[in-house]
């Protein structure tokens, strides 16, 4: 980690506070970036960003939170809230389109609060490898949309689902992490396993138990994509939650 910058993690369950000191430039924000991304990769309820001790010298690098923020409504799909800028900092944020994408809090305490109050609902598995995987994701998907309300979703969100594990069994062969998240006017779906091998499609037998391919999830998804997650990925899929 660079020595102009650290990045204190705490893990205050159920919002994560990482602690910034030290300056914000350029050069690293590259080391903020992978802090943050590290802390949302334990896939916290909500993430909160302590700038007090930062200085910033460059109002570009501001664009890490930005950025952060927009990873984190795709995956894991957490709020992220900034808090404490100094004043400085606290003039180039309002001034740029990252208070637009990021609650600016003047109090840590209040950001805390306000990231824990904006969590959505969520249902969380961890699923093994075999052959009922899929019809295990297919239950978890049935049972968020019957507590949320979302009877439309059900039949697309479970396809979806059932191949992002498929998937996972076929080609990753690891326990895996299943997430169903409601965050209007979305519903996202994720799976997480322990290979940092990219999300294949199936094979062509359309037939066979989550066979149905990527090409499945693109047709039926607002968006999906993959990103690294620990030793591992995450896979995560948005579809419209009517």
């Amino acid at each position: 980690m660079s020595s102009r910058i650290t990045c204190e993690v705490q893990d205050e369950a159920p919002v994560t506070v990482v602690r910034l000191a030290g300056s914000l430039d350029l050069g690293t924000m590259r080391v903020v970036h992978e802090a943050l991304s590290s802390a949302l990769a334990a896939q916290p309820d909500a993430l909160v960003v302590d700038l007090a001790e930062v200085t910033v010298r460059d109002r570009l690098a501001l664009s890490v939170f930005a950025a952060t923020a927009r990873r984190a409504e795709e995956w894991p799909t957490v709020p992220v809230v900034l808090c404490s800028p100094p004043p400085t900092a606290a003039r180039w944020l309002s001034e740029t389109s990252t208070c637009r994408v990021v609650p600016v809090s003047p109090d840590c305490a209040e950001a805390t609060r306000m990231a824990g109050a904006n969590t959505a609902p969520r249902l969380r598995v961890r699923l093994e490898p075999v052959a009922g995987a899929c019809r295990r994701a297919r239950e978890i998907v049935a049972d968020a949309c019957t507590r949320w309300n979302l009877p439309e979703a059900a039949g697309p969100a479970a396809l979806v689902l059932s191949e992002l594990v498929g998937n996972v069994v076929r080609h990753a062969g690891t326990p895996m992490q299943v997430t169903v998240t409601l965050r209007r006017p979305y519903l996202h779906l994720a799976v997480v396993d322990g290979s940092q091998a990219a999300a294949r499609p199936s094979g062509t037998d359309l037939r066979a138990e989550g066979g149905r391919g990527l090409l499945l999830v693109r047709e039926l998804t607002q968006r999906w994509g993959s990103v690294p997650a620990g030793q591992g990925k995450a896979v995560w899929a948005m579809l419209p939650a009517s």
